[in-house]
């Protein structure tokens, strides 16, 4: 089977490789379309994982059809289209170091070959209405930003900022339209603004022309704040973002997109009563109830650029660019020079 690896840092390398078999326990999948996340960019380069042991497969988020199951398995059967689970060993409850070490793509082989074997209990079934490529975004960016909305307990007509139009802010937003919730969004462009108020933004906001975004986003919920933060940008905007949060609300601490490094003075926290919460990803039960609200709302996916098996470097390349509106797929059906 063909895989890509990290065989030293800064490559990504197209190999030949043994085709895996499952053991007790376990199901052989072959992978249809995996989508791209920031991580897989960090992981390739070493900044992620510096002492990651090497070869190593990268990309935590795919999905495919079951071929084969070993002895002992009962979730699943040949032909059924399932996804990897972000952690393998998350099912359920809080985050442990042993699941930490489970995640996909990092010292766990991930998605980005023709074909993997996965423990049973490290798989979900997909929402049948989704094709493979709109079902490939999930495992990361969806349960990412269903963990830090709904699992906290959004309520419909509370409000909600995110921040750019990447993956789990565009999730954040769908999820919190589903809920009745309103939404403040952030970008700097202008075009990617007006594609976000389609999918349901009640406001929006350009955060390069309006560099105080904080006191904008305070003008629009007549001084009161936001119920809760999807924060992707990191150290450089957790200050604004306290500012723009409401007494009592909630930040999500997801992504370090501008900046890992910064000064930060905690009082307004304090003073607040805010609840900062750091989200990596989430476990197989949320997955699971984020699957079945999907399937009845019969949501979508926002992907972005379909790139061929072959173009998986391509497609890396193009994430960095920033450009990108939801998210960054891959399609191992897709033929070399056909890309949507």
């Amino acid at each position: 089977m063909r895989a890509f690896e990290i065989q030293e840092f800064g490559n990504l390398v197209l190999t030949e490789k043994p085709q895996p078999q499952p053991k007790f326990g376990e199901v052989l999948v072959r992978v249809k379309a995996v989508s791209v996340n920031y991580r897989d960019i960090l992981m390739v380069k070493g900044l992620y994982h510096p002492h990651l042991n090497l070869p190593a497969i990268p990309c935590s988020d795919g999905v495919g059809e079951v071929v084969s199951v070993g002895e002992g398995v009962t979730k699943f059967k040949p032909g059924d289209r399932v996804a990897g689970i972000f952690m393998q060993k998350w099912r359920s409850g809080n985050l442990t170091k042993e699941v930490f070490k489970s995640a996909l793509g990092g010292e766990v082989d991930g998605m980005l070959a023709e074909y993997v074997v996965l423990s049973e209990d490290g798989l979900v079934s997909i929402p049948s209405h989704l094709s493979d490529v709109e079902a490939a975004t999930l495992p990361c960016a969806a349960v990412t930003a269903w963990h830090a909305l709904m699992e906290a307990g959004l309520k419909p007509g509370e409000t909600v900022l995110v921040m750019g139009t990447g993956g789990v802010s565009l999730f954040a937003l769908q999820f919190a339209v589903m809920a009745g919730a309103r939404v403040i969004a952030t970008s700097s462009s202008d075009e990617k603004l007006e594609r976000v108020k389609q999918l349901g933004a009640s406001d929006v906001i350009n955060y390069k022309s309006v560099p105080k975004w904080e006191k904008q986003v305070l003008t629009l919920t007549e001084g009161v704040g936001v119920d809760y933060i999807v924060e992707v940008g990191g150290a450089n905007t957790l200050s604004k973002s306290l500012k723009a949060v409401k007494m009592g609300g909630q930040i999500s601490l997801i992504g370090v997109l501008a900046g890992a490094q910064a000064e930060f003075n905690p009082l307004p926290a304090v003073m607040k009563g805010v609840r900062i919460q750091g989200i990596f990803v989430g476990s197989r039960q949320m997955f699971e109830a984020m699957n079945k609200a999907i399937n009845v709302n019969k949501l979508h996916p926002v992907c972005d650029r379909v790139f061929p098996f072959e173009s998986a470097p391509e497609a890396l390349s193009y994430m960095e660019t920033g450009s990108h509106f939801g998210k960054i797929t891959i399609d191992f059906l897709q033929k070399s020079g056909n890309r949507e």
